[in-house]
């Protein structure tokens, strides 16, 4: 094989991972014309064509599958020499851009005492979060995010994982609603209209479910993409949202909002953290996992109790 450098393999596994000379150079940042000239490289060096047209598409040759897993691995490994966390002044010299992916309260309650966190500890290193999102599944496997958080019901089985909580479903309402002057019943619940959280294709909704056993449906009056986006609607109106406990308690105090428990027998969702195995050892990537489970645990953070169901005001 022929002398190549760091930089072909970036280029090798952005065309792998987009299958595309224009939208692989967008994503490292290069020209079109130089994108296209580092795929002849490519094909020099690796003495195969990596990519073939196939109508209006270009598909990975079967040269092109096997080297996918083995160069992500060598990039992973190459930026972990660059800020290893071991050593001479340890997680203080990594230089890290972390990617969480998660529902979007979460950046908005935690992000500030995880960002608090990263600069004592790593003061080099920074944190992105990106919005939960349904149309990326290969986002851990290719490096582009660090950590997802969120309810996996499914999961791919070549990630890891680790519980973080159980998220039993609250009801939020802001102060003086008139669904809070009376004990709360399923009846009532479903009779007045509800902003709801879009579920990820083909999930189950727990809360209608369990009102449909009872013959009855509620008016989802208005569709959100976030439990956050969720209770600031119901903070600005008469809608109603039934979201996971955690962001509800984290966002209450500030929204003005009541939060109180339903009056029906929910199945808690488990939100978990994942992330790819090639981080699993990695020392900084190790602390970001670890302070994560620190900062959700923190008493001051989680906000006020939940009402029960049939607390009156």
């Amino acid at each position: 094989m022929k002398i190549y450098d760091l930089n072909l393999l970036v280029a090798l596994d952005a065309l792998l991972a987009t299958g595309s000379v224009t939208a692989a150079a967008e994503r490292v940042h290069l020209s079109t014309p130089a994108m296209s000239h580092a795929l002849a490289r490519i094909r020099e060096v690796f003495g195969d064509a990596i990519l073939v047209r196939a109508g209006r598409q270009l598909v990975p040759t079967p040269r092109a599958l096997a080297l996918a897993e083995p160069v992500r691995q060598l990039l992973a490994q190459a930026r972990a020499l660059q800020s290893p966390g071991e050593g001479p002044g340890g997680l203080a010299q990594v230089r890290r851009h972390f990617v969480v992916r998660a529902p979007e309260g979460m950046a908005v309650v935690y992000g500030a005492a995880l960002s608090q966190a990263l600069a004592q500890e790593m003061p080099l290193a920074s944190l992105q979060f990106l919005a939960e999102s349904h149309s990326d599944p290969a986002a851990l496997r290719e490096g582009r995010v660090d950590l997802d958080v969120g309810v996996f019901r499914s999961r791919d089985p070549e990630v890891e994982w680790q519980e973080l909580s159980q998220q039993p479903l609250v009801g939020a309402a802001r102060a003086g609603h008139p669904l809070l002057a009376k004990p709360l019943t399923p009846a009532r619940l479903a009779a007045v209209r509800h902003v709801g959280v879009t579920l990820r294709p083909g999930e189950p909704s727990t809360l209608d479910d369990a009102l449909a056993v009872l013959g009855l449906a509620r008016l989802v009056a208005l569709q959100v993409p976030s439990a956050f986006a969720a209770l600031i609607a119901a903070s600005r109106s008469e809608l109603v949202a039934c979201v996971p406990e955690r962001v509800a308690r984290g966002m209450s105090p500030s929204l003005k909002l009541e939060v109180f428990a339903l009056p029906l027998p929910l199945q808690s969702d488990t939100t978990r953290m994942a992330w790819h195995p090639r981080y699993s050892a990695d020392a900084a990537h190790r602390w970001l996992r670890e302070c994560l489970l620190k900062v959700l645990d923190d008493p001051l953070i989680k906000g006020p109790a939940v009402k029960p169901a049939r607390q009156r005001r």
